[in-house]
Formats: C-alpha cells, structure tokens, sequence
C-alpha cells in the first residue's frame, strides 16, 4: 500500500452520519446482503447511534471530503459487541461505497480496528460476516483472521454468520 494514499481514516463527525448510513444500507442492500426494508437496515441507517455506543470510524476521500467507506468497532462493553469476549474488540458493519471498491479502503477500515484493539491492550479482535460476503472473507484471511467456527451464530432465524477472529 503506498504511504500516501488519497484518502484518510479518521472518527467520523456528525457531519458524515446521513452520508455513513446511506452508504451502509445501499452495500448490504445492493450486494443481496440484506433484503430491501427489513429492520436491520434502521440499525445500518442509525450512524449516530453507532458512533455512540462504539466508534465510527470513515475513510474520506481527501480532495472531496466524499465518505468512501466506515466501520463500527466496539470496544468491551460496547453495546455494539455481540461476540467479542472481555480482552476482545469486535468490528461491525464493514461497508465501502460501491465506487471505491477495490482501493484498498476497506482493507485501511480493517487495519485501523486491528490498531485501535492494539492500542487498548486487548488481546484479540472478532467479527462475524454472511456466507455471501466472499469478497471480505478474502480481505480478513489477508490480514490474518481465521475462522472461529465455534462462534458462528444466527441472531435472527434464517439468517447465518460466520465469525472471524484474530490476535492483535
């Protein structure tokens, strides 16, 4: 990756959360992820409320301040942590504008909650992902997460995760 990169990851303000939501909700639905008007769209929508309960971080594209991508990581505690054990982050909601796909900024997502865990001292990072989500399975074993089997789970009936973990 080149040192300088023409976009930036930095917290998102409030400024970004109707871009953010859009954003998110147009990756899961457009990508077949998640069927049009089912109620996890509301929490994919709710920006601010993510970057409450956790930390929503953005990838800006520097020359036009465009948000190209976001991610949601939950420290212990988080009420966005849903499988990360107490030495554990969790990241969430992983979403690239489908523009910027393919630059690497969902990769710079995945590294920045892989230092943000280092920085707090946890011991790991976890998150789940759909079957479906064949493109970001690559990037997460790229980066050294693997399969936690154990954690797979279903948080709504017919809905299937796979979780991913690793070591930081």
């Amino acid at each position: 990756m080149p040192d300088s990169l023409p976009w930036t990851v930095r917290r998102a303000t409030p400024d970004d959360y109707a871009a953010v939501g859009e954003l998110t909700v147009r990756a899961y639905v457009d990508d077949g992820h998640l069927p049009a008007g089912m109620p996890y769209a509301a929490v994919l929508a709710d920006a601010a409320s993510r970057d409450r309960e956790g930390e929503l971080w953005v990838a800006v594209e520097e020359e036009s301040g465009r948000v190209l991508g976001s991610v949601t990581f939950a420290a212990p505690g988080s009420g966005y942590a849903e499988l990360a054990g107490p030495q554990e982050g969790e990241f969430r909601m992983l979403a690239v504008a489908h523009a910027a796909r393919g630059r690497g900024v969902g990769e710079a997502l995945v590294r920045h909650c892989i230092e943000r865990a280092r920085e707090l001292g946890l011991h790991g990072l976890v998150m789940s992902t759909q079957p479906s989500m064949l493109p970001a399975h690559r990037v997460y074993e790229r980066l050294g997460f693997v399969r936690d089997p154990g954690r797979d789970w279903e948080p709504v009936p017919g809905v299937d995760l796979l979780a991913y973990q690793r070591a930081v």
